[in-house]
């Protein structure tokens, strides 16, 4: 196996995927320590990532448009590499990929593939269904003649991010994080189904943490979950950054969320995730560690609005209609959000 001297990755965006990376980046490192390693990667997301150990970071600035583009263009200019990783198939990353220059261009299979993808790639990773969208991505590593057998994260957390959390979560008290907004607005539940489950487990001696970014729409959402409350939680939405996140994280026992990207940063962790899914297969893209704790309703989802079990539509389709959430029930993630409280031994 000839050892390639430096690979570019490029996944810039969500929160959620560029985590599902970190694991590929541990397999290239462990096998290959002295290959070089550049990650294109989105602005917000490099502050998620960015000091991981060993890498090169380019930021790619989608908001700036083709000033964007034209700055990691700028950034590339002169340099090649041994392997593209092109690991994003819609239009603007297949642009983007033009600028690196890489005598292997690998990408996706032509059934995940899309936006003209095919033709700035020159090799495929496997065709495979039944993948988690992480495992889709470690294959990324399997046409340069490697497996990714483990799966592990240590996505570095500052002190001073650990100090932060400490202060807002003292103590060891049972703790709930609460993430209600996806950027996938179909993808939310009832805020006051929030509201219900949060009243029980604070009933239970527990503390619940409503947590979120700082956007108006993520405060909107907080604000009509505080106001069904009849236990006012700690609020703690907008107050954050994506470390002081991870290390709140660290703190805390479960984290009641949709599919959404702080879904998967708690996995990367180890908290366990009450994740709720009826637009979205937890299977393919829930948290992937361990999946115990989701309440499922893609299947009903599935046969109400697509007419087939999921089993019989394609792999990895969103469900996202309106009132698709309203298939969970309060009930049901009590019963999840219990469950996993008895197998930690904290009921």
């Amino acid at each position: 196996m000839n050892v390639p001297s430096s690979i570019c990755l490029l996944r810039t965006s969500a929160i959620g995927d560029v985590t599902h990376v970190v694991p590929l980046v541990r397999t290239l490192q462990q096998a290959w320590p002295q290959t070089a390693l550049t990650w294109i990667v989105g602005k917000l997301e490099r502050k998620l990532v960015g000091d991981l150990p060993g890498v090169e970071f380019i930021t790619f600035d989608k908001a700036a448009g083709w000033a964007g583009l034209r700055a990691v263009r700028t950034d590339l200019r002169g340099r090649r590499f041994d392997a593209l990783l092109q690991m994003q198939v819609a239009m603007r990353s297949n642009l983007l990929s033009l600028a690196v220059g890489a005598d292997r261009r690998i990408g996706y299979d032509r059934e995940r593939a899309r936006d003209l993808h095919g033709l700035v790639i020159n090799e495929r990773i496997p065709a495979r269904t039944g993948e988690h969208v992480l495992d889709a991505i470690g294959s990324f590593c399997e046409p340069l003649g490697l497996q990714q057998t483990r799966v592990h994260w240590d996505i570095p957390i500052p002190d001073e991010a650990h100090a932060w959390a400490a202060a807002q979560l003292p103590g060891d008290t049972p703790t709930l994080l609460v993430s209600p907004a996806s950027s996938h607005a179909l993808r939310n539940w009832r805020p006051e189904r929030y509201a219900a489950v949060m009243d029980h487990v604070a009933s239970r001696g527990w503390r619940v943490v409503l947590i979120g970014g700082p956007s108006t729409s993520e405060r909107a959402v907080a604000d009509t979950v505080l106001a069904a409350c009849r236990r006012a939680p700690i609020d703690l939405t907008g107050k954050d950054t994506l470390k002081k996140l991870m290390a709140m994280f660290t703190r805390a026992q479960l984290l009641l969320s949709p599919d959404s990207g702080p879904m998967h940063m708690a996995n990367s962790v180890g908290t366990r995730v009450v994740g709720l899914h009826a637009a979205s297969n937890p299977d393919r893209s829930g948290p992937y560690s361990d999946r115990r704790w989701c309440v499922n309703k893609y299947d009903e989802a599935a046969r109400k609005y697509l007419g087939r079990p999921a089993a019989e539509i394609p792999w990895g389709s969103k469900i996202e209609r309106p009132g698709v959430m309203d298939l969970i029930d309060v009930d049901a993630v009590i019963d999840r959000c219990e469950a996993a409280a008895r197998d930690l031994g904290l009921a």
